[in-house]
């Protein structure tokens, strides 16, 4: 069995390698938006009051999912209502 002796270089190198490749995964994941929006992130983006938004719900002008007890909202599909909406003033 051959035997490898390891230096406090090769320990720091391996930490900076290490470290690095950290920071570009978490950096990767932040910059990533989010698919998928709940109620309380929606009603804040388009600032109104959840009970509003629950009317939208109900009426059929916003599309969500529900599960469990959670709702969800895509934000595709906010982001192309609020798009249509700015085009009906027009």
């Amino acid at each position: 069995m051959a035997v490898e002796i390891i230096t406090k270089e090769d320990l720091m190198r391996f930490k900076y390698e290490l470290l690095s490749e950290l920071q570009t995964l978490l950096s990767s994941k932040m910059h990533q938006p989010k698919k998928w929006l709940k109620t309380r992130e929606v009603a804040k983006m388009l600032q109104i009051s959840p009970g509003t938004l629950q009317n939208y719900r109900i009426n059929g002008t916003i599309p969500f999912k529900k599960f469990g007890n959670t709702i969800y909202y895509s934000l595709a599909e906010i982001e192309k209502l609020l798009e249509e909406g700015g085009n009906k003033h027009n």
